[in-house]
C-alpha cells in the first residue's frame, strides 16, 4: 500500500480529497495536516511515500515552502500539488522541484483518479526491477504525451493487424507461460514473425522472457504481464 499525507487547511476539501482516494485500489490515507509544521512532524514521525499539497497554508510559509523542505532533506516520498495555485511561476517551480503531477482546482474525480493510478502504475514497475529497460521507461516518462495520440506508432517492420493477431491469442492461452511455436501453433504467422512482436511485447512491458533450458536446444519461453495489458491497447 502506498501510505498518503493530505496537506490542506480547508477541512471541507481535504474530507473530499479523502473520499476520493478511498475510491482508488493501493492507496492508505496515513493522515491529514492543516499546516507546515504539522505536516512536517507526521512526515517525521511516520512511513509517507505520497504527500498531496495544497499551495495555499495559514503562516508565512506555504506548501511551496516544505516541498522546497522536503526536496533539500532528500526525503524519500513523492509530491502531487492540489491547489488554487495557477501561477506559471508556482507551475515551473514546483515541477523543478520533481512534483509527480500538478492539479488546479476546481478539479473532476477523473483527473485525481488518472494522477494517483499514473503514480501508483509508476510506482509498482520502478519497485518491482533493479534495472529497466528503455521501452518500459518510455512507458512511464511519456505517457502524457502516449495519452494524447490517437494511436503510438508501432516500430518499422511490424503490422498492428498481425500484432492484433497475436495479441487474441495471448489472452486466450490458459497456460500460464507459452512459446513462439505455441503461438505459431494456432496462427498462421511465421515463427520468425512472432518472435519480432514478443520482443516488442517485452520491451513495453507486456510479456516477461525466460530461456529455459532442457532436452535439445534451449526455448524462449513467455509469461503475460495482466496488469500492463492496457499499454498494448495504444498500438492496436
Amino acid at each position: 500500500m502506498i501510505n498518503v499525507l493530505i496537506v490542506e487547511d480547508d477541512p471541507m476539501v481535504a474530507r473530499f480529497n479523502q473520499r476520493y482516494l478511498e475510491e482508488i485500489d493501493g492507496f492508505h490515507l496515513i493522515g491529514i495536516s492543516n499546516s507546515i509544521e504539522d505536516a512536517m512532524e507526521k512526515i517525521t514521525e511516520l512511513k509517507v511515500d505520497l504527500v498531496l499539497l495544497d499551495v495555499y497554508l495559514p503562516g508565512k510559509q506555504t506548501g511551496m515552502n516544505l516541498l522546497e523542505q522536503i526536496r533539500m532533506e532528500q526525503l524519500e516520498m513523492d509530491v502531487i500539488l492540489i491547489t488554487a495555485a495557477s501561477e506559471v511561476e508556482n507551475i515551473q517551480s514546483a515541477l523543478r522541484m520533481g512534483v509527480v503531477d500538478y492539479l488546479i482546482k476546481p478539479f473532476e474525480f477523473e483527473r485525481f483518479k488518472k494522477a494517483l493510478t499514473s503514480y501508483r502504475e509508476s510506482n509498482q514497475m520502478l519497485q518491482k526491477h533493479s534495472t529497466i529497460e528503455q521501452g518500459e521507461l518510455d512507458l512511464l516518462l511519456l505517457r502524457d504525451v502516449q495519452e494524447t495520440r490517437e494511436k503510438l506508432s508501432l516500430p518499422k517492420g511490424l503490422a498492428r493487424s498481425t500484432l492484433a493477431s497475436i495479441y487474441q491469442e495471448l489472452v486466450s492461452f490458459e497456460e500460464e507461460s507459452f512459446s513462439t511455436d505455441d503461438i505459431a501453433g494456432v496462427t498462421s504467422i511465421s515463427r520468425v514473425s512472432i518472435r519480432k512482436y514478443l520482443r516488442f511485447l517485452k520491451e513495453i512491458g507486456v510479456v516477461d522472457e525466460t530461456l529455459v533450458y532442457g532436452i535439445g536446444r534451449p526455448v524462449y519461453q513467455y509469461s503475460l504481464k495482466k496488469m500492463n495489458i492496457p499499454r498494448i491497447e495504444s498500438y492496436l
